[in-house]
């Protein structure tokens, strides 16, 4: 008898709980939908933490991991989604981990992710992001690879948004693969192509007179032409 009653009181308490999560996970759908229909993005991320820790799935932590890059919190979603590259990464996973850890300066492992998204669904703007990287880490076989696709695959209605100045501003995809074809030029050779690098760069500023980046290269190829001009002049 005592075995049966106890029996019956476990039984009682998973279905409280049962229920109990149940409910709670409609509360927190509910909470969610209102929060999104208000705009609060910190009450969504409240929601889906909530949605996540109770009833876990990849596609909550992949959501949560987007509005938190969203948002610029970019060590929080990869906290949230990892780092490592994974045989199932959905789409959003991918593409959160390249653009979280390039935005932490981690371009080695933000590589992988860029690649693996190139390889799935390759265009303009990825090969833009895998020849800046390329860059950075002095693979530069690699990084003129991706400009020569990007030169030839840009569309007119393709932008790069650049922030060296106070206020943001775009120039078309073209004029900033000109740009880094005008750096793979000069990299070559840094005495000698020079004069080519800077063509380049003129042309560039034909099509993207604002192009406030080509403008501080150009004057930095300029100066370093002239100091080697200088120092090349014979002393009395």
């Amino acid at each position: 008898m005592k075995r049966l009653l106890l029996l019956l009181l476990l039984v009682s308490a998973f279905q409280m709980q049962g229920q109990s999560s149940s409910e709670l996970i409609k509360h927190y759908e509910a909470y969610y939908k209102q929060m999104k229909a208000q705009g609060d993005v910190q009450g969504i991320i409240n929601a889906m933490t909530h949605l996540n820790v109770l009833a876990p799935s990849e596609a909550r932590k992949d959501t949560l991991a987007y509005i938190y890059m969203s948002e610029q919190k970019f060590v929080q979603a990869l906290n949230t989604i990892g780092i490592d590259p994974k045989v199932d990464d959905s789409d959003i996973a991918i593409e959160v981990k390249a653009l979280s850890l390039k935005s932490v300066k981690q371009p080695e492992l933000a590589l992988k992710h860029f690649d693996k998204m190139f390889k799935k669904t390759p265009n303009a703007l990825i090969a833009y992001e895998l020849a800046e990287l390329n860059f950075q880490l002095q693979k530069f076989e690699e990084a003129n690879k991706h400009i020569t696709y990007g030169l030839a695959n840009s569309k007119d209605d393709m932008n790069k948004t650049f922030y060296e100045t106070q206020q943001p501003y775009q120039v078309s995809l073209k004029a900033a693969f000109m740009h880094l074809n005008a750096l793979a030029v000069y990299n070559k050779d840094t005495k000698a192509n020079i004069d080519a690098a800077v063509d380049i760069l003129d042309e560039t500023l034909k099509t993207a007179p604002n192009f406030n980046l080509v403008q501080l290269t150009k004057t930095e190829l300029l100066r370093q032409k002239q100091a080697a001009a200088a120092a090349a002049q014979p002393k009395n």
